[in-house]
């Protein structure tokens, strides 16, 4: 593209069943969830999150329910595509009416009989290793010849969770020798707005993840990589899709890229080709969406809340 090359991450297709960078958060959780005996999992986010969907498609593979609290967002294609996967998983779903109740929701199931309850986003320090073991992946593909170096990862921020895991693992790759050179700028670009995406909240996880790493065995020199925090892309706010993330996503897809989202990866993208056009390489995007299209539910099950949105 503009004779430069691009590189990407595709983290939609990790799994047949349904991929994107939930899994790498779920990957620690559920184990997390099962040492801790709990029998149903729980995950919070918006009508179309992609957290809450992967979260109730692969419990059961860990043996566990799972179950969604939810609270509105705009609609959007992809948005639907997940609300109606999840009424078809027959899953039980607790839908607020505002992000405000997030908390009381989360306290009342929290207290059922064999209940876990992830924050939203799985974003705590335990959620923050599945992203941490995504980058030394990358690093071991750098040594190998797969791809350069880049100077810059370019991807959502919503939940904040891969973020700051990106940074832990990179910080970790490099002292641990296994990255040689200058760590990649990690480039979040904000779907959410501030507070949830301030550059001061992504850095107090990286470094609670950090220090958790680092009692667990992690080389104590370890220290974090530059993060920039870029709201080019946040549009009227989360969800909320606009021109420049639509543009981005069609030339994407049109190059053979993955398939992309309005809500998160497209925004990204379209940050990505920005920098791109400016010649700042090379830059690597960590393509987030599952690339599995989710069938919608029967007709008949489709509650009015649903139809009403979508």
């Amino acid at each position: 593209m503009w004779g430069r090359e691009l590189w990407i991450k595709r983290e939609g297709a990790s799994h047949p069943l349904y991929g994107g960078n939930k899994i790498r958060t779920l990957e620690v959780w559920l184990a997390h969830a099962r040492d801790r005996g709990a029998k149903r999992i729980w995950a919070i986010g918006a009508y179309g999150s992609n957290h809450a969907i992967a979260t109730v498609l692969h419990a059961p593979a860990a043996g566990l329910d799972a179950g969604a609290i939810l609270f509105p967002q705009p609609s959007s294609p992809w948005a639907c595509e997940n609300a109606g996967a999840l009424v078809a998983s027959g899953c039980p779903i607790v839908r607020l009416r505002s992000i405000v109740e997030v908390p009381f929701a989360a306290l009342a199931v929290g207290r059922q009989a064999g209940a876990i309850v992830m924050p939203p986003g799985g974003a705590t320090p335990i959620g923050t290793f599945g992203a941490a073991g995504a980058a030394l992946e990358l690093a071991e593909q750098v040594v190998a010849g797969v791809l350069p170096a880049p100077r810059r990862i370019v991807l959502a921020i919503g939940s904040t969770c891969t973020t700051a895991g990106l940074l832990v693992g990179l910080a970790i790759a490099q002292a641990s020798g296994l990255w040689r050179g200058p760590l990649p700028i990690v480039h979040g670009v904000r779907v959410t707005p501030w507070p949830v995406t301030s550059r001061a909240t992504i850095l107090a996880l990286a470094l609670r993840s950090l220090a958790l790493a680092i009692k667990r065995g992690a080389p104590k020199n370890t220290r974090l990589g530059e993060l920039v925090v870029d709201g080019s892309q946040l549009g009227r706010g989360y969800g909320h899709l606009t021109t420049g993330c639509e543009r981005a996503r069609v030339a994407i897809e049109a190059a053979g890229g993955p398939r992309m989202d309005g809500v998160y990866s497209a925004k990204a993208a379209a940050a990505l080709l920005a920098l791109h056009r400016r010649g700042d390489g090379p830059l690597l995007l960590w393509a987030s969406k599952s690339e599995v299209v989710l069938p919608p539910p029967p007709r008949d099950a489709v509650p009015r809340w649903l139809s009403g949105w979508c």
